[in-house]
């Protein structure tokens, strides 16, 4: 597998609000604190679209814009993949509560938002992106299927992509059924080509191996919290600026792996 670099990461996560932080917390610089999420305001929507949008499309692009800063023309010509388990349960969750009452009467907002491509295109109208869009779930293993799609699309379509993988935490009951209990978002800006801004290189590998844990038990338990936090041993490698590789568990006890090399 070709070698695919690590342009930008953008992170939005409980005690991660940002990549600056999260890196110093991954590269054992500086202590994980479990804070609240940050105020969720994307600049990149128009006010109209940012009223409308959903936790999870915000969620979504706050980190995609930490990923693209300073590159706006560029990143209008990014492809995308979109990497979600659930999208928008608090969405779902209303659309069934409105669909057991005896009217029935469905907010047209929370219709626009239901789809599982909301992200991808509310994306499109912020960036005005109108490179090729890919919206995947997989379950628990979402943020491997995405990278994992990325990686080739960049190498087989010969293009750039933006890989973000976000997950909502579902409100009661749906809670009880999808036990994700925190909020969380990543966004990798992968790159066919190395630049001065390069932060890692990274190729799939076929070699077999147990799912890569953190080291910290706190961060460990922030992994297993959400699909896209799945991305922690990843990170932590481009953080950490080591060589290493990563294995995520897929569907059917089989595993990826992904070599990172420092930049």
């Amino acid at each position: 597998m070709s070698i695919v670099f690590v342009e930008a990461v953008g992170l939005v996560a409980p005690g991660l609000a940002s990549w600056a932080e999260g890196r110093a917390v991954l590269a054992g610089d500086a202590a994980f604190e479990r804070q609240p999420l940050p105020a969720l305001q994307p600049g990149i929507l128009p006010p109209n679209e940012r009223r409308r949008a959903p936790l999870g499309v915000k969620l979504a692009l706050l980190a995609a814009e930490q990923a693209t800063l300073g590159a706006t023309a560029a990143a209008a010509q990014l492809a995308t993949v979109f990497a979600t388990s659930d999208a928008d349960m608090d969405v779902v969750h209303r659309l069934c509560v409105a669909l057991a009452e005896p009217n029935r009467s469905v907010s047209p907002t929370d219709f626009h938002n239901s789809v599982h491509n909301a992200a991808s295109g509310y994306w499109s109208i912020g960036a005005q992106a109108r490179g090729a869009s890919t919206t995947l779930s997989a379950h628990d293993f979402t943020f491997a299927a995405g990278l994992r799609e990325a990686l080739i699309q960049a190498r087989i379509d010969d293009t750039d992509v933006l890989l973000v993988a976000f997950d909502v935490s579902p409100p009661p009951p749906l809670l009880a059924a999808r036990p994700v209990p925190h909020a969380a978002a990543i966004a990798m800006w992968l790159r066919r080509q190395a630049t001065e801004r390069t932060l890692a290189q990274l190729s799939l590998e076929g070699m077999p191996g147990p799912e890569s844990v953190m080291r910290d038990a706190e961060l460990e338990r922030l992994r297993r919290s959400n699909p896209a936090l799945r991305s922690l041993p990843l990170l932590g490698a481009i953080a950490r600026r080591e060589a290493a590789l990563v294995h995520f568990a897929v569907h059917g006890g089989l595993a990826l792996a992904v070599r990172v090399e420092p930049r």
